[in-house]
């Protein structure tokens, strides 16, 4: 990876290894560097998602460059991602950022839209049994024990603080199996607008069509900060954990190094892959103003991932004025009625995979129901005209159950006339 900074054309310095070419992460990651992602034989990998024609967030986001508002003050010169975004928390505007939509691997950051998935479906009090499956999985491990029982919000505790995958894969599990645990994982990132997100895995561990960007993960970080449970685990210096062992307790320690470092560090989550490298997401508050930062696929040279962060956040808090760049969207955008929409790929994708086909058909070329209901309104449609059948037909077994109860009851009472009872 280069090391020297590069120069854009509006005269900024651009983070050194960032990528020599626009735009060559706008459908997919770069190729992975190990065997991670390989598929099965006679397979392929799920094709990348379609990459929407408005850009979410505003029309510079679409830029694979930096992307500042006019007069900005240099950046910081010691950023290594490839692709980073900084915003404000309340107002959602992006105040800076380096190529936001392209495409890269999560790691680990992942993990912020698993929790924000169990936040919003399981009670803290609610509880999960760990097994061997969880245990077995590729670690960094918090150290589960096979058979014991552990409350929800110790689970979210230590996938937040000390990113257990075995904790991911048992709140996966609790959420109704893995597969359905990266659906709804998925459905989530679409309604919040994160439409660069596909999960594979609970973890963010690499898998053939997992995708993110900068701006997807700060839009999915912020949505999550507005949960409490969420917030205050994430902002958890440390918590007394059950042992593997089954005696006692051990001490999981927040790996955030901004919390207690860095002045007003609201909570973060940092990750690591070989074919991600360093990713992290995190904000931090000071005299009512809120910031964000994401950055994917950066070095810890030639300082670690969250010094660059902290840079990201002092420069942010150094801003005067309201200008922006983009903003951070609070919903998926409204879909026009002349659009394209993705056909289903050929080859079976990934769990949890939406189909991700870059191969589109207009409105023209739709069967006359799609045109009658839409691509969402026809299942909804079918889904509820089926819910109408079902009932219809209970109604009719419960009004023939009815009859037989009631001819059984004088059959019943006639026998008790015979016998003078």
């Amino acid at each position: 990876m280069a090391t020297a900074a590069l120069v854009s054309p509006i005269g900024h310095a651009q983070p050194a290894n960032a990528q020599a070419s626009p735009c060559e992460n706008r459908l997919s990651p770069p190729p992975p560097v190990d065997t991670s992602e390989q598929v099965p034989d006679g397979t392929k990998p799920p094709s990348p998602l379609t990459v929407p024609e408005t850009p979410v967030g505003g029309d510079r986001m679409a830029e694979c460059g930096l992307v500042l508002p006019p007069n900005a003050k240099p950046l910081p010169d010691d950023l290594t991602a490839a692709s980073w975004v900084l915003a404000d928390m309340n107002s959602g505007a992006v105040l800076a950022s380096f190529d936001p939509h392209g495409r890269q691997r999560p790691a680990s950051v992942m993990k912020v839209l698993l929790a924000m998935v169990v936040a919003k479906e399981l009670p803290l009090d609610a509880t999960v049994v760990a097994t061997q499956e969880d245990i077995d999985q590729e670690c960094s491990c918090v150290g589960l024990r096979n058979g014991s029982e552990y409350t929800v919000e110790q689970l979210m505790q230590a996938l937040l603080m000390a990113s257990g995958n075995d904790v991911a894969h048992a709140l996966a599990r609790r959420l109704g199996g893995v597969p359905s645990a990266v659906r709804k994982m998925n459905a989530l990132a679409a309604e919040l607008g994160a439409l660069d997100t596909r999960a594979i895995t609970p973890s963010g561990l690499d898998a053939p069509g997992t995708s993110t960007s900068a701006y997807d993960v700060a839009v999915i970080f912020r949505a999550a900060m507005k949960y409490p449970d969420f917030a205050k685990a994430i902002n958890t210096p440390q918590i007394n954990f059950p042992a593997q062992s089954g005696k006692g307790t051990i001490k999981v320690v927040n790996d955030n190094r901004l919390l207690g470092t860095y002045e007003g560090a609201l909570g973060g989550r940092t990750g690591f892959t070989d074919d991600a490298l360093h990713t992290y997401v995190g904000a931090a508050e000071r005299n009512g103003k809120k910031l964000v930062v994401a950055l994917l696929r950066g070095q810890e040279q030639p300082v670690p991932i969250t010094q660059q962060a902290m840079s990201l956040l002092d420069y942010g808090f150094a801003l005067q004025g309201d200008a922006s760049v983009g903003k951070l969207v609070d919903g998926a955008p409204q879909t026009k009625k002349k659009t394209t929409e993705a056909k289903p790929t050929e080859t079976s994708a990934a769990p949890g995979a939406p189909n991700g086909n870059t191969t589109n058909k207009a409105d023209g070329d739709k069967t006359p129901m799609e045109a009658a209901f839409g691509n969402v309104g026809l299942p909804i449609t079918a889904v509820a005209a089926l819910g109408v059948l079902l009932g219809l037909l209970m109604y009719v077994r419960g009004l023939r159950a009815k009859k037989a109860r009631a001819r059984r009851a004088a059959e019943q009472e006639a026998k008790l006339a015979q016998l003078g009872l």
